[in-house]
This record gives structure tokens, C-alpha cells and sequence, in this order.
């Protein structure tokens, strides 16, 4: 049993890379018919398409929707951020303004180097 759900995900999981040669299979399948209905240039035997265009058109086609199914899906996913720098706040009180009165200042400053903590643990060994 575990051996049919494995072949079936991995079957799932390779199927869009199969895909094309699916259609390329149908093409040497069906060639006959496809050259004599499905091809653009069935008037014109001097050009010896006998049906290339259409796999041609057919492939371009899955690949366009591939690539729309792809960029929908990065489009549509969520963006983890996993790494954050610290920002420290200092509030500073301004004196002797003109009025009179005190006005709260703003001062942010951002931490400009990150340091992973990882390399404190990770050591390389030491060679003696």
C-alpha cells in the first residue's frame, strides 16, 4: 500500500515536467490525422510541415499556461520574513524652544550589521 501512494505523489509531483512529453506521444500518435486536419499548412505540401506546426502551437500553449499557473501562484503566495534587525528608540525632549513648550523628538537608529547568532554556537573544530 505504501508503494502505490508513493508511485501516485511522485507521479503527481513529476507530472508538469511529463506533460509536454504527453503531447509530443499524441503527436507521433496521431500524426496522420493531425497532418491531414489539425495542420496550418495542409494547402501547401511543398513546405513538408506535416503537422509540426500544430505540436509546435501546442507546446507553446502549455508552456504559456505553465508559466501563467507559476507566476500566479509566486503572486499569490504568502512572504515570510524571517530575519529582523532590533531598531532602538531614544526619545529626547527639546529645551528652550520659543513657546515655551517641550516638544518630543524622534530619534531612531537602525542597527546596520546583523550578526547571526548561530556563528556564536558553530565553532569549527580546532587542530592541534
Amino acid at each position: 500500500m505504501r508503494s502505490f501512494i508513493t508511485s501516485i505523489l511522485l507521479f503527481a509531483i513529476m507530472l508538469p515536467t511529463i506533460s509536454p512529453w504527453g503531447t509530443i506521444a499524441y503527436f507521433h500518435l496521431n500524426r496522420d490525422y493531425i497532418a491531414r486536419v489539425l495542420c496550418e499548412n495542409r494547402d501547401k505540401p511543398q513546405l513538408h510541415c506535416d503537422g509540426k506546426c500544430y505540436l509546435a502551437k501546442q507546446l507553446k500553449q502549455q508552456q504559456d499556461k505553465q508559466d501563467k499557473e507559476t507566476t500566479a501562484r509566486v503572486q499569490n503566495s504568502p512572504v515570510l520574513q524571517l530575519f529582523t534587525q532590533p531598531v532602538f528608540t531614544f526619545d529626547f525632549l527639546q529645551s528652550g524652544s520659543l513657546s515655551g513648550d517641550d516638544q518630543k523628538i524622534d530619534f531612531y537608529y537602525n542597527l546596520l550589521q546583523y550578526t547571526a547568532p548561530c556563528l556564536g554556537i558553530l565553532q569549527p573544530p580546532k587542530i592541534y
